[in-house]
Formats: C-alpha cells, structure tokens, sequence
C-alpha cells in the first residue's frame, strides 16, 4: 500500500511540474495587459509601424511581441520611441500596474496624456517631443519609485499649469525635465529638497518669482530654468546658486534676475556651461567666475560694470553691459572705482548702475555726481533714492569732494572715520538714515548734519562747542556770518576751498558778537555746567541713600500662570530677605537676617522649602506625579485651592551637571512667558534640597495620551486635539526661536516634555537643556544631551546646534501624533525600532501612511488630507540636512490652516434658543434686547485673548510682535 501510494504521489508532483514548466514556456499574457495593448494599437493611425501580429494573442510570447518586454505574465515595459506613431493613447494605461519602463518620445502622440497615477513601480518614462494637449492632474499621484520623467515639447494645457505639489513624494527621482510645456507660476520649493534629483529642466516655460531657498545646498548637477525671451520671467538674486557645489550646467537667461553675481560662483569647480545673458545682474564680475574653466560662458545683455576680465573660459561673451573699458584686462580710472565702490557697499541699486557707465564720471552723465572743469568729482548728490546698505571708505579717495548729499535714504553701519581725510570738504548731509555711532571728528568748519540718526547728533557743525548742560536752552552752533563779510560762489577752476567752502569761526556769539559779550557767554555756560552736575550728584546720593525694603515675613508674590490672562494668578509666600545668588559666577553672598543654607536668583521667584513641605504633604507618595532624570515630581495645593507642581531634585544626582540645569530652567524661565511655555512659579535651594515649583498640568504629559492611555484607562487623544496640541507646540517653540527677546534652543523637546492642561491645551517644559542662540542660525557648540530617537543627525554627529535641532525635534512628535508609536522603542522589530527612519519609507505612498495611522484614532476619509499634511510637514522638519527644515514660523503656519480648516462638528447647547432662520437684523435686535452678560472673556486661542498694550509699548508694537 505505501509503494502505491508514493508511486502516486510522484505522478502527482510531476504533473504538476510539467503544468508549471508549460506556464513559465509557452506564457499566456495577463488578460488585461493583452487587452490594454490591442487598445493602444486600435487608437493609432498607423498601427503597422508597430509590426506587431494581427492574430497574435500573447505579446509576451514566445515569441514576443516588438517593442514590448514581459516578466513573466505581466508587460514591464514598452519601447516605441522615434517609430513616427500618430495617435491618442489608451486613458486606462497606468491599468499596466507592472510598467518600469515607457519610451513613446520623438513620435506623434496627441490628444490627453492618460494618468499615471498608481504606477509604483515605474522607474523610467519618456513621453518627451509628443503633441500631448493636457496633462491630467493626478498624473504624479503615487510614482513612488519614479527616476526619470521626460515631458518635454507637449503643449501642455495651452492656458498654463503647474507642477502639483504630489511629485514631491518621489523621493528617488533624480532626473525631471519639462521644456516648453507651458508651466507657469513659481518654481516649487519642493525640487530643492527631493534627495536624488540632479536633472532638473524647465526652461522655456512662464517660471515667476524667486529660486527658493531650499535650492541652498542642493546636489543638483543640471539647472535650466531660462525663458524664451528677454524681460519677465524670474526674479530676484541669485545668490543661492553659489552654494550649489555640483553643478556642471546652469541655463538663466531670459528672465529678470537682479543683484550681483555671487564671489562664491568661483566655488563650483565643476561647473562647465554657464548662461546669464538677458537678465538685470549688476556690479562686478567676481575674480573667481573669471577663473572658472568653463566650457561656454554667457553674459551678454545686463548691466555688470567695473573692468572686464581675463576670462579663462574657452568661449566668453559679454556684449551689451556697462563696463568702464572694452578690452580685457585693462583697469577703470581711480575715480571710476571709487564710485563703483560705493556703488557696491548700496548693493548696486539699478537705478543707478543703469546710468554709471563708461570710465569717465565726467564726461558722461553720471547720475547725482557734479564735476569741476579739471575733471575732478566735488559733489555726491543722491539725496532721496531709496539707497539701502553701508557707506564705503571708497568714498575718501574722491580727494576733491566739497559737498556729499546722501539725506532721506536707508543707509546704515558706521560712518567711515577716513572721511575725515577730505582737505576740500564742507557738507557732509547724513540726516533721515541709520548711521550708528560713534561720529568721527572732523576738522573745523565741515558741517556735518545727522537729524534722523536716531543715535547721532543732529546738526553739528564740527569744531563748535557742545550743546549746554542744565537748565538753559542749548546756545546756538551755527552762528550766521557777519553782516560786512561778503560770500562768493566758489570758482570752478580753483580746487581749494574758497572763503565760502569755510564756515565762520566757531567761536559762541551773542547779540552783539562783542568780546565782552562772549566771555559773559561762557561763563554762563561754565555755572549752567556745575549747577547741572551739583543737582545730578544730589539725585544719586538720595537714591544711594534710600535702604532697599525687605519683604516682610509671610509677604506675597502674584505670578500670573498665563501672561495673557491676568485673571489667572498663583499667590505664594516667599521668603524674608533670602540670600543673593549670582547665576553667572555661582558666588554666594549673604544679607543680614537671611536665612541659612538658602540661595536664590531672583527673589520673587524664592520660596520656603517649609512651605512645599506643607502643599505636599512633606512630598508624601500618594502625590507624586511622575518621575524623571531629575528627580520625583509631586503634586501640592496652596491653602486657597490653586494646584501646584513641585520637582524635588533627588539628593544622589546633586552633581554640577544637575546643578546647572537647575540653574539654566530658572534663569530661561524667569526671562520668557508665553501661554504655551509651563510657567516657573518659584524655586527653593535650602540645604540639600533643589526645587522647582511650576503651574500644576492636569492631564499631564503627552506621552501618557499616546502612549500608555490604554494601561492609565485615559481617553485616546482625538485627530482635533492632536492638532491642537501640534499647534500649541510649534507656538511655544516659535517664540523660543524667533519671537523672545533672546533666542533660545531647547535641545529636549520631546513628547514627555510637553504637558497638557484640562482643556488638552499644551505647554512645552523642562527648561534645563536650553542653550542661548545668539544669532538664531548660527550652529553653537556644546556637549550632546537630549534624548536618542529625537536627536537631529547634525547634532549627533558634530556636537553643534542651532534652531533647527529642535525643528528636527518636533517632526518626531509629529510622527508620534500621527502614528501613536514612540519615537524610539527596542522592543519593536528592527524595521520599526526608529520611527523616524520607517516614517520616511511609508510616508511618500498615502496608502501605507494611512494604514500605519494611530489605530486609537479611527481615522475616517474626511482626516485622511489632514493626517497627509501633518505627515509632510513630519517630513520637512526631519529632512537630514538641517538646512531643509522649515523654521517654526513655517511650521505654525501650516499647522494653523489644518486646524482652521478641519472642525469636526460636535453638538453644544451653548447657542440654543437662537432662532437662526430670522434675517441677521431681527437676530442681531432680540439678541440686543437679551441679558446677554459679560462676554469680555474670549478662547485663549482667539486673537481678542490678547489685552491691551500695556503702557511704555512703543506705538508699533503690535500683537504679533507678542505671538
């Protein structure tokens, strides 16, 4: 019985074999691809180029049809370039889910182009130098695994179009180009940050606007982004292209770009084709772009100035600027570049660099500059133009200058001290700019005007006396010459100033102009003087002598938990004339009466440690909170009911490092308010105790929402306030960086670190890591802290922080928020254990992202837009390099759209009795006939939230500038 029945049993398997080796021989197409072919062979005018069997039934053979490639069953590719087909193509051809491949350029392809939408696993597809007519707008949906899309010479959609943001989530694409197929508006940032793209092509389109800021930095080797013709087109400096090391191609012209061409141009040493003709650039041609071995070089038809020169490229042109000479290599006149010079230090402003042309300021008409017959420049007159920028030292090697006008601009920086240096000069109007001080002094009888430097004496005539101190009225610095003393105009051919180039002698005149009078004028002045010191040293002595109060025992201190709610106060006692603590020095000094063993570093902020004892329960177990790297945190409540949060540092940690951080929390905490920052509301260093006392959390930390709502028996957080709470953060963080009066990195912001209010409002806490950022951008470098899962590669790796680490930071809450899943969790599988890392891998295909949502969420279709969003920006804040991050003004204003535009309907009797089928009127006169109350007090979110300005705010203070 078991002979026949392995007998059997191999006839089996061996049938089967032969059923499987016959299906891999002799393949039978899949039915549909069959069917999608035969349609694409019905719809051409001339299907028999395609040579393809009338009767054939299996394209993918054997033998296998031309032009078409099969892996297994199913066609992968389809090869008909230059066959000269004619012809619309099949709408349902993304139904071919297993094409790699499509080559349909250089034929006669017309009509609408079929989506592509759906094809993950396209890897090439050249539709280019066809007569496509439309483009659909889900074209780009999921090409997920795209690298070359060619779609040039289509007249695509003849009123214009735009690439859709969708083509982003191709993260493999690395060569794009589309020339002339009518693409209009603004090049899409999202091209500087796609990590393969090297090919990008868009010339002789309707491109506006600037090249975005994300092209900084940018691996991009081949950039056309030309017009067809001169004028319109993009606009802007083009400053962003010197960062480009690899680029080998460059094609701008025929647009409207402005500005200088960048120094660090040089600096792309791979750099071969380079095309600038036709735009607005200015200035100087910059030593390194002349050094360049580039292939083929074009500058004509712009306003570039200064000598031309040697160009190392094997074929230059630069007809039609505005050079001093037209040989290269030979230099401009002094004169010339002195002006050129002053010229740069304004960045070039059009107006003028469209006038300064040739190498005689002279001879031509130079814009504002008045000569004298020998040729020499003596007057600047540019009063009024809108000049912004620095006044450069150039400017003193004009030796015969007698007068400069540079009133009502924009300028700032120093004045330049070599100024001083002009022999002829008598006028120098600086007044309506933002000069910054000190003013050099110059010699008798320059008049100097600064009226409107808000931090530059006005009207000084220098060699006078200074203005009087007291009391009197200050004298008058600029006497009116003597009535017998006649004026002349200064000759033109004399150099030297005349008798009217040199102001009076600046000796202080009274009525008369007497002797005896001005010596009983100085004596007036010399009493005023001592008279004024007298009474200024009486001031000081009384406020020296004035004892600073101490706080009585038991005196109260009112910190408002919310700067916006001045309502919302916490009292605390504090205590009686604690000792100083010198943050900065870590110096203790003691006052008498105080109170041993305790320091502080703002006494406001000081509070007994007796008094926490008691709020606590003597920090009892039953109200601890929660626990941390710092120590236990405990819940207390003040005897008039206001709840309290206390974080007790644990006496083993005491070291310098826990030292400082508990340092750092105060001293940020104590300079920043904000309603998305927890508040400190006070601290105690007694002995051995450290603690900080902040506004008590209800719902406490995120982490507890996201992560463990099931095991605490919470309520899983909804889609609407998890946007809320993003939003919350970015805020809280965006005043950090952007609007405090110092900027400020957090360096552990974190899912932990931010709590929740009743209302499922958040504040950003735990303080103890921030680092100052003195410019905002500029990387910092400190030791690496933080914690692992949220740490920015940069940081990680270097040691140095700037903004952005934070930026990176918040894009892991994001992705917690979004997926429910910890940013770091060994006891995931390796796939998943960094979500950051597996969030990039799924995010791109919205069928994957929606599938790894927080399952606690039920995200429904009406979300799906929403979670995408939030899930995209994930991404931009995570983005590697640090320079492709958004700010978190970027952030807060992507997140406050989603918020606005997504409010899920939820019931509320707040409004019943309101009968809203009446006209606004009738509505608006019963509700005025109402006890309608107080409705003073608005939503913490709504702008009437914020109070009035207080007093002592400039007028231009704005709610914004308190964001």
């Amino acid at each position: 019985m078991n002979m026949d029945f392995d007998s059997r049993g191999v006839v089996v398997y061996l049938c089967t074999f032969a059923v499987i080796l016959v299906n891999v021989v002799f393949c039978v197409t899949n039915p549909n691809d069959f069917k999608i072919l035969n349609d694409f062979r019905n719809g051409l005018e001339n299907p028999e180029l395609l040579k393809w069997p009338s009767k054939g039934n299996d394209p993918c053979g054997p033998p296998a049809w031309p032009h078409v490639f099969c892996s297994s069953d199913r066609v992968t590719q389809i090869q008909v370039q230059s066959l000269g087909l004619k012809g619309p193509l099949p709408q349902n051809l993304n139904e071919l889910d297993k094409l790699q491949n499509v080559g349909l350029q250089k034929n006669g392809f017309n009509g609408k182009l079929p989506t592509f939408s759906g094809l993950s696993e396209l890897k090439y597809a050249y539709l280019d130098w066809n007569q496509f007519d439309t483009i659909p707008a889900d074209f780009f949906n999921g090409l997920s695994s795209v690298q070359v899309l060619a779609l040039d010479n289509n007249p695509f959609n003849k009123t214009g179009w735009s690439i859709p943001i969708e083509l982003q989530d191709s993260a493999q694409l690395r060569d794009f180009s589309c020339t002339s197929c009518n693409i209009v508006g603004p090049l899409p940032d999202f091209f500087g940050k796609l990590p393969s793209l090297t090919t990008l092509k868009l010339a002789y389109n309707s491109l506006t606007g600037e090249i975005p800021e994300s092209f900084r930095d940018s691996m991009i080797q081949i950039l056309w982004l030309n017009n067809p013709v001169n004028g319109g087109g993009m606009t802007g400096p083009i400053d962003i292209i010197g960062t480009m090391d690899e680029l080998t191609s460059l094609w701008l012209q025929g647009n409207s770009f402005n500005g200088s061409i960048p120094d660090t141009i040089g600096d792309l040493a791979s750099l071969k084709h380079l095309n600038l003709n036709g735009n607005k650039l200015v200035g100087l041609i910059p030593e390194g772009l002349a050094n360049l071995d580039l292939e083929d070089l074009d500058l004509n038809n712009n306003m570039l100035m200064g000598p031309i020169p040697k160009f190392r490229a094997a074929n230059a042109t630069y007809s039609s600027n505005s050079f001093c000479q037209s040989t290269p290599g030979v230099p401009c006149a002094p004169q010339v570049n002195a002006l050129l010079d002053l010229l740069g230090g304004w960045n070039y402003p059009s107006q003028l660099a469209s006038k300064w042309t040739g190498n005689d300021p002279c001879a031509g008409s130079w814009f504002g500059i008045s000569c004298n017959p020998k040729g020499h420049v003596t007057i600047v007159n540019l009063q009024k133009k809108n000049l912004t920028g620095t006044l450069s030292p150039s400017l003193a090697n004009l030796d015969s200058l007698l007068e400069v006008h540079l009133e009502g601009n924009s300028l700032h920086g120093p004045i330049p001290t070599n100024l001083t240096q002009l022999r002829f000069l008598r006028l120098l109007d600086l007044s309506g700019n933002n000069f910054d001080p000190p003013l050099p002094k110059f010699r008798d009888g320059v008049k100097v005007i600064t009226d409107g430097n808000a931090h530059l004496v006005a009207n000084v005539t220098v060699g006078a006396p200074p203005p009087s101190i007291g009391p009197f009225p200050p004298l008058r610095h600029s006497p009116k010459p003597s009535k017998g003393l006649p004026l002349k105009n200064p000759s033109p051919s004399d150099n030297r100033p005349t008798l009217s180039d040199t102001p009076p002698s600046p000796e202080i005149r009274s009525g008369s102009g007497s002797d005896s009078n001005n010596k009983k004028t100085v004596i007036i002045v010399i009493v005023s003087a001592a008279s004024a010191a007298l009474i200024l040293l009486a001031v000081v002595l009384t406020f020296k002598s004035r004892k600073k109060p101490k706080k009585a025992a038991g005196t109260t201190v009112i910190h408002p938990k919310d700067p916006f709610n001045k309502d919302d106060i916490v009292k605390i006692t504090v205590l009686e004339d604690p000792m100083m603590y010198t943050a900065q020095s870590g110096t203790t000094t003691t006052s008498s009466g105080g109170t041993e063993g305790t320091q502080v570093i703002d006494g406001n902020l000081a509070i007994s440690t007796q008094v926490l004892r008691k709020v606590t329960s003597n920090f009892a177990p039953e109200n601890e909170l929660g626990r941390g790297g710092f120590g236990v945190v405990y819940k207390g409540e003040l005897e008039h009911g206001t709840h309290i949060a206390v974080k007790r540092m644990e006496s083993a940690i005491i070291n310098s490092k826990a030292l400082d951080e508990f340092q750092a929390e105060i001293a940020v905490l104590s300079k920043v308010r904000h309603r998305h920052l927890v508040s400190l509301l006070g601290y105690s260093i007694e002995g051995n105790e450290r603690l900080l006392v902040y506004e008590y959390m209800s719902k406490g930390a995120l982490s507890r929402h996201l992560f463990r709502w099931k095991s605490l028996n919470l309520e899983p957080l909804s889609w609407a306030k998890r946007l809320n709470i993003a939003l919350d953060v970015a805020r809280g963080m965006e005043y950090l960086h952007n609007l405090a009066h110092q900027s400020f990195i957090h360096r552990d912001l974190k899912s932990s670190n931010i709590l929740l209010d009743d209302g499922f409002r958040a504040k950003v806490s735990d303080f103890g890591l921030v680092k100052l950022a003195p410019d905002k951008e500029r990387s910092v470098a400190t030791r690496l802290a933080g914690t692992f899962g949220y740490l920015a590669p940069e940081y990680a790796v270097t040691g140095k922080v700037t903004t952005k680490i934070d930026v990176f930071s918040f894009g892991v809450v994001l992705m917690e928020l979004v997926t429910g899943l910890a940013a770091l969790d060994e006891q995931r599988s390796e796939e998943t254990r960094y979500l950051v890392e597996w969030f990039w891998q799924i995010k791109s295909n919205k069928g994957n992202l929606i599938a790894s949502v927080d399952p606690a969420l039920d995200a429904k279709e009406d979300i799906h837009e929403s979670i995408c969003t939030m899930a995209e920006l994930a991404g931009h804040c995570t983005a590697r390099d640090p320079n492709h991050r958004p700010d978190m003004s970027h952030v807060v204003n992507v997140l406050g759209q989603l918020v606005e535009t997504w409010k899920p309907f939820e019931e509320s009797d707040e409004y019943e009795g309101i009968d809203y089928s009446l006209p606004l009127p009738e509505m608006l006169k019963d509700w005025q006939h109402e006890d309608t109350g107080d409705f003073t007090g608005t939503s913490q979110d709504s702008r009437g939230s914020i109070p009035a300005k207080p007093t002592g705010f400039a007028d231009s203070f704005t709610s914004n500038d308190a964001r």
